[in-house]
């Protein structure tokens, strides 16, 4: 059942970005991960001076187009990691390299045409951020430059970007000692970069921070390639940008603070705040009405204060009166508070055992539910996963602060408890509320209000609703589910069939791309 254009999944490319690409080539060896090439300037020194993950990090070096296209099935959709997926000017796919005995997932990111026209530019920059070595980085292991083809090859971080656990999380929020352990580590990974003469980083932001086998917060390498010719070096919203860019249009290791406070600001939070307003509010000293309700306290009010003021003095005006990267590093050393607690633990996610991928089990609990009319199931289901699959629609929400904004998302939070008290009629009036504004674009409330339709005997209205959710997000099986029980209740039982296999496939192609939980 085709839709109209999505207005959804215009957010970054997040798991890892940068701008750029291509033009003709070196000549690639094919024994790879064993060997150190000579590079268009040096040799790759393995200088891990901290350690490098498991099994060490191989040589950085060049990688024909044939290799990686074997590694990701040729470039299959399903092998797509990045958060905006296919939309993306750049897109990052993961992959296992075939002659590689660990079988290691690698992430490649693929640039646009003619992003680097250049090719020995592409190359240098490349070797440059491929020298680099830190287990806090998710290092560079390599390129490849191919014809028009430009890309880069990353060690793969399998647990998400920091966006997803602090603003999409579905299980548990980041816990406070957690959110002091990114800071810091985060803070570690830019002065490494800062010593080792690569102090600055394009766009960082809550989607460039990746979490590791361990847990462990890790800064994506893709932000320390100098960006292409169709690079912006900031994607955000202009509220996100430091003020010397907008003036000058140059990044400088001082506009890397800036943006580093702006993600110190999210893990205080939870949310995606322009740092105008939350300056305003720090300084009227309305710090606790600043952090993150979902914590429910569980925080230190003095070392939340010592990170305000940190975040507030990256956020300085004037580039000058900003700290350094030592300065970060000494700050936040001291409130590591749970050294001893795997991140993993912290984060609520199992230890990672890489294994072979295990067969996805034919019948999802949603298509069980939808398959059998169970209504009551499908709640169950849409209440625990909550707001996850809203990834990008959300970028919008902190843009403005304005009192609508808030009105709004009131509306959806009284909706949610209605929703979730099986108070559908009441949902069904809030969740309009906040739909006919029309600032915000939510995938789920359509399917919850779908359902609510549903649950007060209204199929017509619930399979307009779970349409529009498929407009909004074209590829999300739920949209797909819903549309197949509204269908069904409105005795069309083949289109109903037809619709269920297609919300199945969708689910199953999810699931094998590695896109969700």
């Amino acid at each position: 059942m085709g839709c109209c254009e999505s207005s959804f999944l215009t957010g970054r490319d997040s798991l890892h970005k940068t701008n750029p690409n291509h033009h003709h080539h070196h000549k690639s060896n094919n024994n790879r991960l064993t060997q150190t090439n000579n590079g268009p300037s040096q040799t790759s020194k393995g200088t891990d001076s901290v350690g490098g993950g498991a099994g060490g990090v191989p040589d950085f070096s060049e990688f024909s187009l044939a290799e990686l296209k074997a590694a990701t099935n040729n470039f299959s959709s399903d092998f797509i990691v990045s958060e905006s997926g296919e939309k993306a000017p750049n897109v990052v796919y993961k992959g296992r390299l075939q002659n590689d005995n660990n079988r290691r997932w690698i992430a490649i990111k693929k640039f646009t045409k003619l992003a680097w026209p250049d090719p020995k530019q592409f190359a240098d920059e490349a070797w440059g951020v491929g020298k680099l070595r830190h287990k806090r980085v998710a290092n560079l292991i390599g390129y490849c430059c191919d014809g028009d083809e430009r890309l880069l090859v990353a060690e793969y971080m399998n647990n998400d970007t920091l966006a997803k656990h602090l603003f999409h999380w579905e299980n548990q929020t980041i816990e406070w000692a957690m959110r002091l352990r990114v800071a810091l580590y985060l803070a570690e990974a830019l002065d490494y970069c800062s010593s080792e003469g690569r102090p600055l980083y394009h766009d960082l932001n809550a989607y460039r921070v990746l979490f590791d086998e361990n847990g462990d917060p890790r800064l994506s390498c893709f932000g320390l390639m100098k960006n292409s010719r169709d690079g912006k070096s900031y994607s955000t919203n202009l509220a996100y940008t430091p003020p010397e860019y907008l003036r000058n249009g140059r990044v400088t290791p001082e506009s890397v603070i800036f943006s580093f406070g702006t993600v110190l600001l999210d893990l205080l939070s939870g949310k995606h705040i322009p740092p105008s307003h939350a300056l305003d509010m720090i300084r009227g000293k309305n710090i606790l009405l600043l952090m993150d309700s979902h914590l429910e306290g569980n925080f230190s009010t003095e070392e939340a204060t010592v990170v305000f003021d940190i975040a507030s003095r990256c956020l300085q005006y004037e580039p000058r009166e900003r700290p350094n990267t030592k300065d970060l590093v000494t700050t936040l050393a001291p409130f590591q508070n749970k050294p001893d607690v795997p991140s993993y633990v912290m984060l609520g996610i199992p230890k990672h055992e890489e294994g072979p991928p295990t067969p996805q089990h034919p019948l999802s609990p949603m298509f069980d539910a939808c398959s059998r009319m169970d209504l009551t199931a499908i709640h169950q289901i849409l209440v625990m996963t909550h707001y996850k699959d809203d990834e990008g629609t959300n970028e919008l929400s902190f843009q403005e602060w304005t009192q609508q904004m808030r009105d709004m998302l009131e509306a959806r939070k009284r909706g949610d408890i209605a929703f979730r008290d099986k108070d559908f009629r009441t949902a069904i009036d809030c969740y309009s509320q906040f739909i006919d504004v029309g600032t915000m674009v939510s995938p789920t409330v359509y399917a919850r209000r779908s359902l609510c339709h549903l649950l007060c005997d209204q199929p017509d209205a619930a399979l307009r609703d779970a349409m529009q959710a498929q407009c909004v997000y074209p590829d999300w099986s739920t949209a797909f589910y819903m549309q197949a029980v509204a269908l069904a209740k409105l005795d069309m039982h083949k289109d109903a069939a037809d619709m269920l296999n297609e919300a199945a496939a969708l689910e199953e192609k999810r699931q094998r791309g590695g896109k969700g939980s």
